[in-house]
């Protein structure tokens, strides 16, 4: 049989990370998780901001 008559073999699993912080960066990326906390900050700032503008214009009527 050549080689590509030969049924498809199943491969080997690739081995289970053993930490969690190994598990947590082998599905996300390092940047992205930063990022993702930078830009929850920031929003939540501007957020924050915003509705203290509201608040304070609120009060001068």
């Amino acid at each position: 049989m050549s080689q590509a008559e030969k049924p498809a073999t199943a491969t080997t699993p690739v081995p289970a990370p053993t930490s969690i912080r190994a598990r947590f960066e082998s599905k996300f990326p390092r940047g992205l998780i930063i990022r993702l906390i930078a830009y929850l900050f920031v929003g939540h700032l501007f957020a924050f901001f915003v509705y203290l503008l509201f608040v304070l214009g609120g009060q001068n009527q």
